[in-house]
């Protein structure tokens, strides 16, 4: 079984990032937000086919990394986690749609090749950019700006629960794995005849906790229906940051570049 305590470090590492003072963090979370659907969006709207259009879009990532300073490599791992459902998803493209696309040094790639590097490009943008915007923006920002954007309240409770309780969650599973490993003398893997028995106690242990998570969070006035003021305005700077991301990521999709 995976190192629960790791997955905890490095969820809390990228929480960490949000508290940076890089000019990227301290935009407002309205442009940022903004930028970030409208980038995703575009980008999720191209094609199957569509690589070499697609491509372009990879100057936002590699940008907006390098100006938050957020370490790539953590940033990645967190990709690779979405990387084999894009796998089941283009593989079958690429065994099936055999039409050939271009060659390529002699080498003849096929239409399914290219509809599965696009999916994976695809992926890697959207997946990025949601990062880096959870990366850049803290949790308690983010959502109060989407509460004052008017978005659906369960879809917000939904958002910060999942993300709170991830790291709840992975706690109850590192102090179970290390029980079991104190009780099981030398053996320290969890054995397949006890998955049945620890995934139960894991099950009973998680609604008590969010149980207690949820009381905790009424008691400090949590409300679906509460809707924060703006700590501050938005800025013209905001908004001019807020289009050199927004225009060109119209512009690609609307005017081809080939």
């Amino acid at each position: 079984m995976p190192d629960a305590g790791a997955r905890v470090r490095e969820l809390r590492a990228l929480e960490s990032l949000a508290a940076g003072r890089t000019a990227v963090h301290r935009l407002h979370p309205l442009a940022k937000l903004v930028a970030s659907l409208v980038f995703i969006v575009t980008v999720a709207s191209y094609g199957r086919y569509d690589f070499i259009r697609a491509a372009p879009y990879l100057f936002y990532p590699f940008i907006m990394m390098a100006l938050s300073e957020s370490p790539y490599k953590l940033l990645l791992s967190r990709v690779l986690i979405a990387l084999p459902f894009c796998l089941f998803a283009g593989i079958t493209n690429a065994i099936l749609d055999t039409t050939a696309a271009f060659t390529l040094g002699g080498v003849t790639v096929s239409l399914g090749i290219v509809s599965l590097a696009t999916i994976m490009l695809k992926m890697y943008l959207c997946v990025m950019a949601a990062l880096i915007l959870v990366a850049t923006t803290p949790l308690t920002e983010l959502t109060a700006q989407l509460r004052r954007m008017r978005a659906p309240s369960v879809f917000v409770m939904v958002f910060e629960m999942t993300y709170r309780y991830v790291g709840v969650l992975l706690e109850e599973v590192r102090s179970m794995i290390i029980a079991y490993r104190l009780r099981s003398g030398k053996k320290k893997a969890l054995e397949m005849k006890h998955m049945g028995s620890f995934a139960g106690h894991l099950l009973l242990r998680g609604f008590d906790r969010a149980e207690r998570v949820h009381a905790a969070m009424c008691c400090r006035g949590y409300s679906l229906k509460h809707i924060p003021p703006a700590r501050r305005r938005i800025k013209p700077s905001d908004i001019i940051v807020m289009l050199i991301v927004c225009v060109p990521s119209v512009l690609l999709r609307v005017v081809p570049l080939y």
